[in-house]
């Protein structure tokens, strides 16, 4: 009986451990294609899984921070979904380009136009963002996710230092330090040593070529030399013996 009920307990525990921890796996999150380094441009993926079993994910509305505003955000197109992007003039004008900008994006929407993204699936919505701060480690981006059944779950907890991660935590871009963009520099030397390799390679096959056919050209001209002198040596040797 002990051992039953310990098993039962255990098997409780287990399945009370994967109801609290599953939402964890289905979160709003956003992360860069390579890196989003402070200062620079980035594009980022806004990742929606659906966490429905009866409902799909009709709409997604990203809020973009206020503390921090982005003068440039532009989606990708996506099959289909319609896409909104809103702007709101800024307290305080920003500079981009050495000129200021008196208005940045507050919002992107998402809608989709049929099916939208079906329970089992998830769907990424990239966004060319910049020029990104450079007195910040991350950003908050709180969005709202709407399902086909009219439920909204709304994704703007503010994670808090030191505190345990909120049911519904808003998606956060971390920033990384502007000299981390260098290893696209060594990629861009590399491949331009690649090329400069290459082209090297190409002008010692050229050299090579065109020694092999100034080969085969003297050697051509020494078997015509040959081939003519053996003719004339014939012709001799013939009226040798008509004269013998």
């Amino acid at each position: 009986m002990k051992a039953s009920r310990l098993a039962a307990t255990g098997a409780l525990a287990a399945s009370a451990v994967v109801v609290l921890s599953s939402p964890a796996f289905a979160h709003v999150t956003v992360q860069p294609e390579g890196t989003a380094a402070k200062g620079g441009y980035a594009v980022i993926d806004f990742k929606v899984p659906n966490e429905r079993d009866n409902a799909s994910t009709t709409k997604l509305e990203v809020s973009f921070p206020t503390d921090h505003p982005l003068a440039s955000a532009m989606p990708e197109p996506i099959d289909g979904w319609d896409i909104k992007v809103t702007k709101s003039k800024l307290a305080k004008p920003i500079e981009m380009h050495g000129e200021k900008i008196n208005e940045a994006v507050s919002k992107i929407t998402w809608t989709a136009k049929d099916g939208g993204v079906k329970p089992g699936f998830f769907q990424k919505f990239p966004v060319s963002v910049g020029t990104l701060p450079e007195d910040a480690d991350e950003l908050t981006f709180k969005a709202l996710q709407t399902y086909s059944n009219k439920e909204v779950v709304r994704w703007i907890e503010v994670q808090q230092k030191g505190q345990e991660e909120p049911e519904n935590p808003a998606p956060v871009l971390a920033l990384s330090a502007a000299g981390d963009d260098h290893a696209h520099g060594s990629t861009a030397e590399d491949a331009s040593d690649n090329a400069k390799d290459t082209e090297n390679a190409a002008a010692d096959t050229s050299a090579d070529s065109d020694s092999s056919d100034t080969t085969a050209r003297v050697l051509g001209i020494v078997g015509i030399v040959v081939g003519a002198l053996g003719v004339a040596y014939g012709v001799l040797a013939g009226r040798r013996r008509s004269d013998a």
